[in-house]
């Protein structure tokens, strides 16, 4: 019975025309009765600076000019290694080498909660060598690791060494005062 009920509708549906016009056109509408306005762009006058003047230097403007390098190497390893060095004309050199190596360090997790745990950390050794404007050598050794960065060199200051004395407290002797003597009897409570 509902299936009859269905289909009896469906051919109701099917016989009524459509309202449906499949054409569609967009309306028109009249062009705008205003003009665009146009501007010139201003002009504004060339701003004249005075040259500033400068007093000659005294000095010669590139006094290391003459100074070259004469040899650089670098090499980067996938283990995180690496070494580089260079040399110029003037016997400056200068060689660094790192070693990655598991140390003791703080480490954070994703929360910012700090850990001390092991980490990996840069090991860095080097050498420089050059020669100061008055002649003097100059060599300087260094290396930073998880004890920190100790830098050696002849012209590098040294802490003095001071040799303490403790100091010792006095000695005072007292003499304890001698208490009278008591008399002295075997009549007491407990005889």
């Amino acid at each position: 019975m509902k299936l009859l009920l269905f289909a009896a509708v469906l051919a109701i549906a099917a016989a009524v025309p459509s309202s449906y016009n499949p054409e569609y056109k967009a309306p028109s509408y009249p062009a705008s009765k205003f003009t665009t306005p146009s501007y010139t762009a201003p002009k504004y006058p060339t701003p004249s600076y005075p040259t500033p003047a400068y007093p000659t230097p005294s000095y010669k403007d590139n006094k290391y000019a003459d100074i070259t390098v004469t040899s650089q190497s670098d090499e980067r390893n996938i283990d995180g290694s690496s070494q580089w060095s260079y040399g110029q004309s003037d016997y400056t050199t200068r060689e660094e080498s790192q070693v990655q190596k598991k140390m003791q360090g703080v480490a954070y997790d994703s929360y910012g909660k700090a850990t001390y745990e092991d980490v990996m950390g840069n090991t860095n050794k080097g050498s420089s060598y050059w020669i100061s404007p008055e002649g003097d050598k100059f060599t300087l050794t260094w290396t930073a690791d998880d004890a920190g960065f100790q830098p050696k060199g002849d012209h590098l200051p040294v802490a003095p060494v001071h040799e303490y004395e403790l100091p010792v407290a006095p000695v005072h002797e007292y003499e304890l005062p001698v208490a009278p003597a008591l008399p002295y009897s075997r009549t007491g409570p407990g005889y």
